[in-house]
């Protein structure tokens, strides 16, 4: 298993201008199947490679919020910290995990909501998705698929919920970025914003 730190302890930036001052309201569909734990979550060790049925995403957009972002492999740093892309514009998808479009699973984007220059990044936007929006994730050589998001949750960095890198499971799509409050005296914001969207087909937008 990596022995990985949390997800949030990567999405901490610098005092920027662009700091948002509040997280957005959140909302779910339904309880969380399993609350936020005490404990960090940790990306696991995994397979060297997607599945051959399972091609890697490319792009994601919510075009009702104007998500439209490239995405990027990811897997995890030296220390063991799953990987975010330096670029605001780019997402990161979590290579050793399922892939959108599996049968099974939780999917995992990573996005950043500014940088240490006050430059926004894309997933900025997740802080006014609705319940019923669609997201789709464009992939290589096979059709898009589409999901509708159904809960956004605010936890504390240390508490992303236990599900978020499963593997087994209903299928899924998880998108993470960080939320207010910013505190620079432990390193950066305190919280993630947790988006969950189900499959819902793969009906392509009008592009």
């Amino acid at each position: 298993m990596v022995a990985a730190a949390a997800l949030a302890a990567v999405l901490g930036f610098p005092p920027t201008p662009s700091d948002p001052a509040a997280p957005p309201a959140d909302f779910a569909a339904e309880p969380l199947e399993h609350g936020p734990t005490a404990a960090p979550t940790t990306p696991p060790d995994a397979p060297a490679a997607v599945p051959a049925q399972d091609p890697p995403p490319r792009s994601v957009l919510a075009p009702r919020v104007g998500l439209d972002a490239r995405i990027s492999p990811v897997g995890v740093t030296a220390r063991g910290d799953m990987a975010v892309p330096d670029d605001p514009s780019v997402a990161g998808w979590y290579r050793h995990g399922p892939a959108p479009g599996s049968a099974r699973g939780s999917a995992v984007l990573v996005g950043h909501v500014d940088t240490d220059t006050g430059a926004l990044g894309e997933f900025l936007a997740l802080y006014d998705v609705r319940r019923g929006d669609r997201i789709e994730v464009r992939r290589a050589g096979d059709e898009p698929v589409t999901y509708r998001v159904v809960s956004r949750l605010t936890v504390p960095k240390e508490a992303l919920p236990p599900s978020t890198f499963r593997r087994s499971g209903p299928p899924a799509l998880t998108l993470i970025t960080c939320a207010p409050p910013y505190v620079p005296e432990q390193g950066g914001y305190a919280s993630n914003l947790v988006v969950t969207a189900e499959p819902v087909g793969r009906t392509q937008w009008p592009t």
